[in-house]
């Protein structure tokens, strides 16, 4: 549903009027998403009251920001001086609330450990909670699903299984979208961009992520499989995307220390879209960005180091679906090969990857089935969808909902 093409506001609405919203989100994805739906509640409502713990993305969209957030996310466990930052930063969150009247919902988006905390100050304090992104109780620690309906109002899910799993454990969810399928792919501007890229084939896209700790853990195996993919095909080409500069030269920096840069490999910044568009193949860190390439029915395939202690110790205990990477996820089976998690060498992955490349119908089988994932996306648009499920719990009338 996309958002209509001109705001209605109600005529008398003032700050003094609406009612006021905090938005807190720790990580950049966090900001993105929460940036999308902020647009949309400002375009709608231009004097609605927006306050956030958050990113650029949120204050460019609109929100006053009264703290910047998510320069140094972490994922997995954080460490005791995150999680003492973390409790300093939940203890102004508190005097902030008491102190700014007016407050009457909190959106929190995604990172559900840093959030809960800050859902029950806002439940003390009688404000409404409404997640952006629900948490994956779904995947791992299914007992915080106790925690989490008695800590939130209504859910706004991604992913569009999550609406029907959450509603049968009594938690009130509404489907919305993924904000990735919210703007139109254009296709020609990408096809310019890629022209860039040099010819071979196979053609390969590595995509190690962003953060520091997973690039240094899967960007040496993206590169090994890599290696041994243009061994056996010596026209291949890579190009690896990458999210920065800064990450642009973590990814060199790894490559001189694990048997250097090969000549047919180039580096490609803040052009993600356009790199999928041109690959073949993707070798992908298992991630957001694996519906990036779902939507460009790209094959793939997904990949995630891990660390056997920690898999031994905590993981396998707390992990409860079949699989962990979103297409498969979506799909309910598995239509994309996963290493995750993975505790071996590059050799499983590059034998997959030459399956994939001399197999015209594998390939072809591995699009038809990211085609159909997509398509459980169509009609969606999640910003003016989540705009709309937050404007309808705040009780503001049909003026403002176009």
């Amino acid at each position: 549903m996309p958002p209509a093409e001109t705001p209605n506001p109600s005529a008398a609405a003032t700050p003094e009027t609406l009612p006021g919203l905090l938005f807190t989100a720790f990580e950049p994805s966090g900001d993105d998403h929460a940036a999308a739906v902020i647009a949309e509640l400002k375009r709608r409502l231009p004097t609605l009251p927006i306050y956030a713990w958050g990113g650029a993305h949120m204050e460019a969209a609109g929100a006053t920001i009264v703290e910047r957030t998510g320069d140094d996310a972490v994922m997995g466990l954080p460490g005791l001086a995150k999680i003492r930052e973390h409790r300093r930063i939940n203890r102004r969150i508190r005097e902030w609330m008491r102190a700014t009247p007016g407050i009457k919902l909190h959106v929190p988006v995604d990172s559900p450990a840093a959030n809960f905390p800050i859902c029950r100050i806002a439940r003390k304090q009688g404000i409404g909670i409404l997640h952006l992104v629900a948490p994956q109780v779904w995947a791992w620690g299914g007992w915080r699903i106790r925690k989490l309906r008695r800590l939130t109002d209504m859910l706004l899910c991604l992913l569009p299984f999550e609406e029907p799993w959450f509603k049968e454990r009594g938690i009130p969810a509404r489907f919305v979208g993924h904000p990735l399928f919210d703007t139109p792919i254009d296709r020609e501007a990408l096809a310019t961009q890629a022209a860039g890229f040099g010819q071979g084939s196979p053609r390969v896209a590595l995509l190690p992520g962003s953060r520091p700790a997973e690039i240094a853990r899967n960007f040496p195996l993206l590169l090994e499989t890599y290696r041994q993919i243009a061994g056996a095909e010596p026209e291949s080409r890579g190009v690896v995307a990458a999210t920065t500069a800064a990450v642009a030269e973590r990814i060199r920096s790894l490559a001189a220390r694990h048997g250097g840069w090969p000549e047919s490999l180039e580096v490609a910044v803040r052009q993600t879209d356009a790199v999928i568009h041109w690959s073949d193949l993707a070798l992908v860190v298992s991630g957001t960005v694996t519906l990036q390439i779902a939507r460009q029915q790209r094959p793939m395939i997904i990949v995630y180091k891990s660390s056997p202690l920690l898999y031994m110790l905590l993981a396998r205990w707390v992990l409860s679906t079949e699989f962990l990477t979103l297409p498969n996820l979506v799909a309910g089976r598995e239509i994309v090969p996963e290493f995750v998690p993975h505790f071996g060498g590059h050799e499983p992955i590059a034998a997959e990857a030459l399956k994939i490349i001399r197999s015209p119908e594998t390939a072809s089988r591995q699009r038809a089935e990211l085609a159909r994932i997509t398509e459980q996306f169509d009609g969606h648009h999640a910003g003016a969808e989540a705009a709309e499920a937050i404007l309808l719990h705040l009780g503001i009338g049909a003026a403002a909902m176009s």
